[in-house]
Parts: structure tokens; sequence; C-alpha cells
């Protein structure tokens, strides 16, 4: 049987979100067993408790010899408060586990990339059951712990491949939490971000990645309204700095912040059936 810890290393959930996954992990999924931390429920101003109880938290769940995933509950902003910390007191134990997160996640699945520490894996959180359809976000990853590798991002190929939100990963670019990602693809998604800021994102983002395989694309939305048009639509802002730094640019990625959002292992384990 699968066993699952859920932390909070950024913002809280709420009892009501988590009894909702439990119940559908009851109903559908039998055979996994989830256990939501406590700490998912701590609040200290805008975080799921202080950095040192989220740290706490994380690395009680990294480091049980019983857990087979850590699943984070929800993204928002904290994880990078904590993960240079955390990730130095992980040990033996964490390295078979599955990490699933984004969005402020990918600060974690970044730095355990980088430090080769079990397999982080971008994926739908359970606070994503607040979201309309969110069901089916969820269910997406309950099936992926049984073993169902059908809600992988279907352009998945030989390459290695990482999956950020794109302000996350221009906060992780410099940092001693960025992995190396020459050869891989790289893909992208980003949500509430005016597309002025969008650019400057690129701008920032694409500096850093010579030598991938290429970028892909996610969904940009919740685009607020400037005061005037930008002048380029969000493709247009991607191949642009793509062209200057000699990137390829791949297409479309089927993630984002939104029910629809498909899972991608870091690497290139995780997507055989079962494994």
């Amino acid at each position: 049987m699968p066993r699952i810890a859920i932390c909070a290393p950024s913002t809280p959930i709420t009892q009501d979100d988590a009894a909702r996954v439990i119940a559908l992990a009851s109903a559908e999924f039998p055979d996994i067993e989830l256990t939501f931390h406590s700490q998912c429920f701590e609040q200290d101003g805008h975080f799921a408790g202080s950095d040192a109880v989220r740290q706490a938290a994380l690395v009680e769940c990294a480091n049980d010899p019983a857990v087979d995933f850590v699943w984070f509950a929800r993204g928002g902003y904290g994880a990078c408060r904590i993960a240079q910390d955390a990730l130095r007191q992980f040990g033996h134990a964490a390295q078979g586990k599955q990490f699933l997160g984004y969005s402020d996640g990918g600060y974690l699945l970044g730095g355990l990339y980088r430090e080769c520490i079990g397999h982080p894996v971008h994926a739908p959180m359970p606070v994503d059951i607040r979201r309309e359809g969110g069901e089916e976000a969820v269910r997406r990853v309950l099936a992926y712990f049984g073993g169902d590798r059908s809600g992988l991002e279907a352009s998945l190929d030989t390459h290695p491949t990482v999956a950020f939100n794109l302000t996350t990963l221009a906060m992780l670019c410099g940092t001693p939490l960025m992995p190396g990602l020459a050869g891989h693809v790289v893909m992208i998604e980003e949500v509430s971000e005016h597309l002025y800021a969008v650019d400057r994102l690129f701008f920032h983002v694409t500096a850093h990645l010579g030598g991938i395989a290429g970028l892909r694309l996610g969904r940009v939305s919740d685009i607020p309204e400037n005061d005037r048009p930008f002048g380029a639509e969000v493709q247009e802002i991607a191949r642009s700095w793509c062209e200057r730094h000699d990137l390829r640019f791949l297409g479309e990625a089927d993630i984002g912040h939104d029910p629809a959002n498909k899972i991608v292992p870091f690497g290139l384990a995780g997507r055989v059936e079962g494994q």
C-alpha cells in the first residue's frame, strides 16, 4: 500500500480541503494511505507555521522510512525560506521517495533535483480540490501514487524534463537551489502576471538556460489588464527570448495553475507504468 505524507512547506490548507481529499481517496483509491501532517493547518502570518515548524514537518516526512511519497499541500510562498536548511537534514530514507508539488513547491523540487535526493515530480496538490473541476486534478495524482501513468504530460520524450512556474524558476536562477538543466526540456507556466512582467521574467530565465534541449510553454493564465496593450502575446514573448539566446522553442506543454495541470517527473524517472 503506497503511503503518502502531506505537509505544507509554504502556506496552510484547511481542514475542509483535507477532508475532501481524504474522502475522494477513500472512495476511489482505497489502497492508498494519506496522512495530513498537523502542521498543514498551522498558521503564522502568511505561512503554515513558522519557518522552524514548516521545516521540521518537511524533514519528518522526508525521513520517515514508512512513507513512500511526500506531497506538498499547497503553494503560495514560503518554501524558499526553509529549503536549503531542510535538504541538509534529509537522510537515507529520503532517497527512495517521490516529492510532489508545483508553483512555490518548485523551490524544493529544484533543490532536490540539484542534490540528487529522491525523485521530484511536478504535479497537482491537495489544495487544487478547491478549483472547479479540481477533483480530477487530485484524482490524477492519486492514480499516479498507485502506478497509473496516464496523467503524465503527453510530450515527454527521451530527454530528461523539468517543469516550473516561471516566477519560481526565475527566483531559483543563481541560487544554491538551482539545478543544472543542460540537455533538459524545460516546461514553464505562470499565473496572475502582467504581460510586461512575463516578458521581464523571460529576460532573466532564458539567460540562465544555455544548453537546454528546448523550452515548452505551459498555460499563462489570469493575466491582469494593463493600462496599455503590451504589444505581444505570451507565445511571441517566449519565442522572442528563446531566439535571443539560441534556445529551441518546442511549442506547448499541458501544465498550468488549473485542474488540467499534468504530471511531469523530473529527469527520466517515473514515466513507466507502475514505476
